[in-house]
């Protein structure tokens, strides 16, 4: 079990199922595709008054990990498991959600089928609110992301197992381990011969996998612009990478999707380890109901889940259901979703709880805290080129089991402090390091006044500074060729920082765990943050100005040219950065002391049989998607 959680938790920063699993048991004898049976026939997909009393495990949201958890749990046919979902099971939306290219145009985003949490008002950006989705169905996020299937590289996975300290299971979460978890999660088609050529596709077999549940590939499609994207950066004298999932992530490649190529669907947790399986009668998923808390017992001193709450909305009469708990609970409810179950259940810090009217069963200081998130925008360019805007707009694409149709994004560099700053690099780098402790004193940069949490702040960004912020991207750039606001002959360059010094957090303000929390990022509140993205946005305006994309662009539409001078390109900045999607850390796997909200093997401390497997754990933010 300590295997299984501790696999699991990698995969949302990275927003697909690259976990540390086989195949289920029951998958492996054969590939079902996800319309070949529908949802009813195959699931017992219950409603509150078919539920039994208790389970033995119960999971608490059925997003990215929840979905993966519930398969390998029920293997056992002797272990009965339930899945509680907020959202519907998305069936009626399937062709929105299996179609690659229609995330970009008529995804579930800004649908009923999206939280659209928004944060608040960012005093670095003008005051602006910014929204932040995630995915309300099964499957969450991955039913509604980019696909992308980007890992992190050696350093960054080895200095969050070096933050972890000398914990039991730290090992678990560096590289080596990492490594050959997301290799066995996967199944890797490689590219044409034709795709390969025409999109200047490197890759390395041998760092992929190919028995796994989730599939993974490049388009079945490209478009010339593409193709371009590594002899551009070359030029600009970014590396490109010929491997980028064997370690070094680093420079220019163009990334694996999560998609199936033998009917180009998208391949997310649902479709890869709930839809082929067959009727298990030990798994029970609910979905349109949300856990609103976890019901304790004390009297073995320690505090022991008992049961878990959950109501359809927040209008439904109380008392609300329950139902109980024999083995864990298993809180996979995102990097919001988690910790505000954890308040709502009164494990938090004392004051955020007791300001919000909630009893505190457990003060635990760090939940909620260490908030980090990839910050982004985008340079946009007029084009010549044919771009996947004016081929949505044709008509050309359409349906699923269309090559044509899987040509999402996928063109991405990730370019270092040397790329960014050139030879003001190791001064930079200077600067960072020395005002560490102003930084983890700062509330502006690191909210909580918890001494531990202060502690935990310290080394992550210590961690960060030493190991990551030279070798590692801090910037990564992507083509769009999706279209802009600027019309379907526009692609833009998009520039998001990676690993932010900036930190924020997430609390409940009141008793109602229907009433969204609180989200403050503090967006641009160290200096740090505000340079690398400046710089980014430098690189990426270089990209339009460099061959052989250059000669694909007709004029740079925004920024545009009155924007030049780096206080201009800082407050247009200020007006138009957003989220990248990428939120993390907000039960953070930390030491105790160091504001740790789960140990190694994700057990929230103080807390006898529950668990978090999500984004929300990771210590430090990631390059990666």
């Amino acid at each position: 079990m300590r295997r299984l959680i501790a696999a699991v938790g990698l995969l949302p920063i990275l927003a697909f199922a690259n976990l540390s699993h086989e195949r289920p048991r029951d998958a492996r004898r054969a590939h079902v595709t996800p319309h070949e049976r529908p949802w009813n026939a195959r699931r017992a997909y219950v409603t509150p008054e078919e539920l039994q009393s208790s389970y033995d495990f119960i999971i608490a949201g059925g997003g990215l990990a929840g979905l993966v958890l519930a398969s390998r749990l029920s293997e056992d046919a002797n272990t009965t498991v339930l899945v509680i979902e907020a959202g519907p099971n998305g069936d009626d939306v399937r062709s929105r959600i299996d179609t690659p290219v229609i995330a970009y145009f008529n995804g579930l985003m800004r649908s009923d089928y999206d939280w659209k949490r928004i944060t608040t008002p960012q005093p670095n950006l003008n005051n602006r609110n910014v929204s932040w989705p995630g995915g309300r169905v099964l499957g969450g996020s991955s039913a509604m992301n980019g696909m992308y299937m980007v890992r992190p590289s050696a350093l960054e996975l080895d200095a969050m197992a070096t933050v972890l300290g000398g914990m039991d299971g730290a090992d678990a979460w560096g590289w080596n381990s990492m490594y050959s978890a997301m290799k066995k999660s996967e199944t890797f088609t490689p590219p044409s011969a034709e795709i390969q050529s025409e999109g200047n596709i490197l890759y390395n077999a041998a760092s992929h996998g190919t028995s796994g549940p989730i599939h993974t590939t490049y388009a079945g499609f490209v478009l010339p612009l593409f193709g371009q994207w590594g002899a551009t950066l070359g030029n600009m004298g970014v590396h490109v990478s010929s491997d980028a999932n064997g370690g070094e992530g680093f420079g220019a490649f163009v990334a694996t999707s999560a998609i199936n190529p033998s009917n180009w669907t998208r391949s997310y947790s649902k479709s890869a380890y709930i839809d082929p399986l067959p009727p298990r009668a030990n798994l029970h998923i609910m979905t349109n109901q949300t856990v609103t808390r976890l019901i304790f017992d004390n009297s073995s001193g320690t505090l022991k889940a008992t049961g878990v709450e959950y109501a359809n909305n927040g209008y439904q009469q109380k008392p609300w259901p329950t139902v109980g708990v024999n083995k864990e609970v298993i809180i996979a409810g995102g990097p919001v979703g988690s910790p505000n179950i954890l308040m709502q259940s009164g494990v938090g810090p004392s004051d955020k709880l007791t300001a919000a009217g909630v009893q505190v069963a457990h003060a635990l200081p760090g939940v909620g805290q260490h908030v980090q998130d990839h910050l982004s925008t985008q340079v946009i360019f007029r084009t010549t080129a044919q771009t996947t805007a004016q081929l949505y707009a044709n008509g050309a694409i359409n349906g699923t089991n269309n090559p044509v149709a899987s040509f999402v994004n996928s063109a991405i560099a990730y370019t270092n402090i040397t790329d960014l700053l050139g030879d003001s690099a190791s001064t930079f780098k200077q600067e960072v390091i020395a005002n560490m402790t102003a930084s983890a004193n700062d509330r502006a940069l690191n909210p909580s006044s918890d001494p531990t949490v202060t502690k935990g702040y310290q080394a992550v960004y210590q961690a960060t500074a030493d190991q990551i912020l030279t070798p590692a991207g801090q910037v990564e750039l992507l083509l769009a060729m999706t279209g802009t606001g600027a019309g379907s002959d526009t692609f833009a360059v998009q520039a998001g920082i990676q690993h932010p010094f900036s930190t924020g957090e997430v609390y409940i303000a009141t008793p109602n765990p229907f009433d969204y929390p609180v989200i403050n990022p503090n967006y641009f509140s160290h200096r740090a943050d505000v340079v690398l993205l400046r710089e980014g946005i430098k690189l990426a305006r270089k990209v339009g100005q460099t061959q052989p994309i250059s000669n694909f662009v007709t004029a740079e539409v925004s920024p545009g040219p009155d924007v030049q001078t780096d206080e201009q390109v800082e407050a247009w900045l200020r007006t138009m950065v957003s989220t990248e999607f990428h939120p993390s850390c907000t039960c953070a796997m930390l030491p105790l002391d160091h504001g740790g909200v789960v140990d190694a093997n994700l057990k929230v401390y103080g807390l006898a049989n529950v668990r978090v497997a999500d984004s929300s754990v990771f210590p430090l933010s990631f390059a990666a998607h």
